[in-house]
């Protein structure tokens, strides 16, 4: 019996067959939670935190859906980490990623329980996801070196993007605010210069795009509301101390008129600080802290605009676009980084007045404003706005493009057959399951918009024999489409990331022959 004393009390471990079960059923849960939210007839999820004020998020982004979950089941976590990892990485095949993965493991189930080992099994994939990858390379269209033809590719990926979120109604608006913000990174895919400003109020098609910077910021009283050729301090320091502030110090005095020669020498100090600044001969003072009404009146008299409270995601990007450096101590005037740009104004959105900086420095920073009619609304189109700008960004440096509608499902799982028909042995088993799970983002997506996805399948196999075939779904008109003619085109590098991640997160959780759980600490003093 000593063998029994190995786990702690209320460690539990699963062998073998339970475990394998439990991964599978786990990971295809995940799958299935997130099915219904793909392709352009996809559904939203409403979700809603147990946190304090119960904040509600609507969103059919698979990322977004799967960060949210409390998941116990460990294979289920591997899932949502390709997800995440999807979504740092290329931005856009969150839901498809998952979606492939546990189609993956869900025939895979059946080829272990026909007894064909795990391994095989991953033999069997791998040779599968190479072939895949392999016949999409061949497919590809570059037009980088055509400028016109090129935009419209990205104009295409754009809408395709755009046509599964919420701002499908407008892609057209929004996938040429996308294209114009990516064209103005010019090849880099950081894509911090692309600031985003949410404003309630008005609809998305009320959305622009705006060059230079915006600060959701008012300029304070008595100062100047429009500066040309701005000199930037961009600062975080405090500039509150025109009251006795001596913290835990006790200061004794004998009358009320020594408090105010001390409040007078706090006064000098902040003077002397002020003037310091001024010396750096800027006429805009950005702060991150408060900025107190004595300070504030100095700058003012000295015609130097004083933003005050501009939050760090704010500064940041306010320094980083107009090329100055976060400054807290102004004793050396040279050292200090200035930023600069050409106007600076007050500006209206809606009901709220913002500050303006055009011309700035970093030419290729931007910024989208979107409205909406709730909070709820515009987070969800930051979201899918956000995913297009990644996604465009990198096809702008990797510029091959792939159709999209089940094009490049069907393209693979025809090469995937062929494959699985040339295999001896068992792996070929593990092949043809490869290909129908290939099918099921297709069918998916057919099934999401109410068509009869067995019928629509069927058809776009036989369209598939013939060669080059351009055919795939078009879910408007609910029958197989020519995906080229349609515009609808995907990036190969979101395509090929789904592919890898999830044939590798599938292969990983096949793996798995045993789960040990370790049991809970307990609490002190229980």
């Amino acid at each position: 019996m000593a063998i029994d004393k190995l786990f702690k009390d209320e460690a539990t471990e699963e062998k073998g067959e339970r475990a394998r079960m439990a991964s599978f059923i786990g990971a295809m849960a995940i799958a299935d939670l997130v099915k219904t939210t793909l392709g352009p007839k996809g559904m939203d999820k409403i979700l809603q935190s147990t946190g304090r004020g119960h904040s509600v998020t609507v969103t059919n982004d698979g990322a977004t859906i799967l960060k949210s979950l409390h998941i116990d089941n460990p294979a289920a976590k591997v899932l949502v980490d390709i997800s995440k990892v999807q979504d740092d990485e290329v931005g856009d095949g969150t839901t498809s990623v998952v979606v492939l993965a546990g189609e993956l493991l869900r025939e895979a189930e059946k080829l272990v329980n026909a007894k064909i080992h795990p391994m095989t099994i991953i033999a069997g994939f791998r040779m599968a996801s190479e072939c895949a990858r392999n016949v999409l390379e061949q497919k590809v269209v570059d037009n980088k070196q055509d400028a016109e033809k090129f935009r419209s590719d990205l104009m295409n990926i754009a809408r395709t993007t755009l046509s599964s979120k919420i701002l499908s109604q407008d892609k057209e608006h929004f996938a040429k605010l996308a294209v114009d913000a990516v064209m103005r990174l010019k090849g880099s895919t950081n894509l911090e210069s692309i600031q985003i400003i949410k404003k309630p109020g008005g609809s998305l098609k009320d959305s622009f795009l705006d060059e230079g910077f915006i600060l959701d910021k008012k300029i304070g009283v008595g100062q100047p509301k429009r500066i040309e050729n701005a000199k930037i301090l961009v600062a975080n320091t405090a500039m509150d101390t025109d009251k006795v502030k001596i913290y835990g110090a006790r200061v004794r005095v004998d009358s009320m008129a020594k408090v105010a020669d001390l409040e007078a020498a706090e006064k000098e100090k902040m003077r002397e600080k002020v003037q310091k600044i001024i010396s750096h001969g800027i006429n805009c003072f950005v702060n991150r802290q408060l900025i107190y009404n004595f300070p504030e009146e100095l700058f003012a008299d000295a015609g130097i605009l004083a933003i005050e409270h501009a939050d760090f995601d704010g500064i940041e990007q306010l320094g980083l676009v107009t090329g100055g450096e976060i400054a807290s101590t102004f004793d050396n005037p040279e050292s200090v980084k200035l930023g600069h740009c050409k106007l600076i104004e007050e500006i209206m959105i809606g009901e709220d007045k913002l500050i303006h900086f055009s011309g700035v420095a970093m030419g290729q920073a931007c910024t989208i404003v979107l409205r909406g009619a709730s909070p709820h609304v515009l987070d969800e189109a930051e979201r899918s706005l956000h995913d297009a700008l990644c996604v465009l960004s990198q096809t702008v440096n990797d510029s091959r493009v792939l159709l999209g509608g089940g094009w490049p499902e069907m393209v693979m799982a025809k090469a995937v057959d062929e494959l699985a028909k040339k295999t001896p042995g068992k792996k070929s088993h593990a092949i043809e399951a490869f290909t129908r799970a290939l099918l099921a983002i297709p069918t998916t997506i057919a099934d999401n918009a109410g068509l009869d996805s067995a019928e629509l399948i069927a058809q776009l196999r036989a369209e598939h024999h013939k060669d080059e075939s351009n055919a795939g779904i078009d879910v408007i008109s609910g029958s197989v489409g020519d995906m080229s003619e349609l515009g609808i085109s995907e990036s190969f590098k979101v395509k090929q990331a789904v592919l890898l991640s999830a044939t590798e997160a599938a292969e990983m959780i096949l793996r798995v022959d045993e789960i040990i759980t370790c049991a809970p600490r307990r609490r002190e003093g229980m």
